[in-house]
């Protein structure tokens, strides 16, 4: 028989996280504690709940336009003038999709020719490099460094620009790293990327969990809303993982072009989902502030612990993730994060499931009971004083 398989998607390796946790699940163990998973530990707010029940008795299960409800559509409008300055147009700028991952991946493919350049900083989410290949694009990977707060630097981003670059991919606040891109640096950004005349991919999931100050977008920046697909979702702010609703905002002619593609590969995002992340704009302000200050506190009590515990880490203001380096242990991230389950059992993720450059570090995710992070710095703790001892 002949070969049923493409050689594009076989070329492409398995998430290292889902790889991780395959072994969790294997292990089947109720003492392990799991650091690993990138879902906010709340429920979805009840009134936003109450929405889609609403939806459901009311019969309100048929498709939507293909770009998503009007009245959803507006509503992104009005958060993104509300929080960022941004006036885009709800008819013609927005389009809702299955959760911020397939607005990722429509959106390389709607503006990605084959051999075009897609610029990738590293660490980063583990999407974005399968979709570049998957639309025939060359992933360009920018490794950013623990010395610069894992910020992506001007100077970094000019050495990586050819005359292939199409699009830069900003994944910030990031995932795994925690950090964040002020102001400033997204004004020195954009002078290179409108020096060049590439676009922007800015994925901003998490721009609600920001922990100094306010996130800036850089579409709000002189300039880069015509060159700028906004990315962002109800997963991480609003605790709306399973009802797989995201969005992106961009200049019509390429949301014109993904909503082409999403109308052949999907139709339409799921209907009560959309009635309720309506109001999830309209009034969760309130719960999602709450949401922010408990990730808050246990993002500062992860700190406090590694610091306690002499574990170096920078401090992330975004996200709910910490970047602990554990390079002093003079062993792989895969490796430490094979014993600290297999010895202490927790689950954490290696930092090179985010790429070659999360090597020696280790992402721990604080989207869980501060009881539970207690009792996993506890483990942590005796792990690391174990390795110690090993190496003296």
């Amino acid at each position: 028989m002949r070969n049923p398989l493409a050689d594009t998607i076989v070329g492409i390796q398995p998430s290292g996280i889902r790889k991780f946790f395959d072994i969790v699940t294997e292990m089947n163990d109720p003492d392990v504690i799991s650091l690993g998973v990138g879902e906010p530990d709340f429920d979805t707010p009840w009134h936003i709940r109450d929405e889609g029940i609403y939806a459901l008795e009311k019969g309100k299960t048929f498709y939507t336009s293909n770009s998503g409800l009007k009245e959803l559509r507006t509503e992104i409008c009005n958060y993104l003038h509300r929080s960022q300055g941004i006036t885009y147009d709800p008819a013609k700028e927005v389009i809702v999709t299955v959760g911020g991952s397939e607005a990722i991946d429509i959106g390389i493919r709607a503006m990605c020719n084959p051999g075009d350049e897609v610029l990738i900083p590293q660490p980063s989410y583990v999407s974005y490099e399968p979709c570049a290949l998957l639309a025939g694009a060359k992933p360009v990977i920018i490794d950013l460094k623990a010395e610069n707060e894992f910020r992506l630097t001007a100077q970094e981003l000019e050495d990586a620009i050819s005359e292939k670059t199409k699009l830069l991919i900003l994944p910030f606040p990031n995932n795994p790293t925690g950090a964040i891109m002020e102001k400033a640096d997204l004004e020195r950004i954009a002078e290179v990327i409108i020096k060049h005349d590439i676009y922007v991919m800015s994925d901003e999931i998490y721009a609600e969990l920001t922990y100094k100050g306010r996130h800036v977008s850089i579409a709000s920046l002189p300039g880069m809303q015509e060159r700028t697909i906004l990315i962002n979702g109800f997963s991480k702010a609003y605790a709306m993982t399973g009802w797989r609703l995201g969005y992106a905002c961009g200049p019509e002619i390429i949301i014109k072009q993904m909503t082409k593609i999403h109308q052949f590969a999907i139709m339409c995002a799921p209907t009560n989902s959309q009635y309720a992340a309506v109001d999830a704009l309209k009034n969760g302000d309130a719960d999602v502030e709450e949401m922010r200050r408990s990730y808050d506190q246990r993002r500062r009590f992860l700190l406090n612990a590694f610091r306690e515990m002499g574990l170096e880490c920078f401090e992330p203001y975004g996200a709910f993730y910490v970047f602990p380096c554990i390079r002093e242990f003079g062993m792989t991230s895969e490796e430490f994060a094979g014993r600290f389950l297999a010895e202490e059992k927790v689950a954490a993720v290696p930092g090179t499931a985010f790429g070659a450059s999360g090597e020696g570090f280790l992402r721990v995710s604080y989207a869980y009971s501060l009881e539970k992070l207690k009792a996993a710095m506890g483990r942590l703790s005796h792990f690391v004083e174990k390795l110690r001892r090993e190496k003296a």
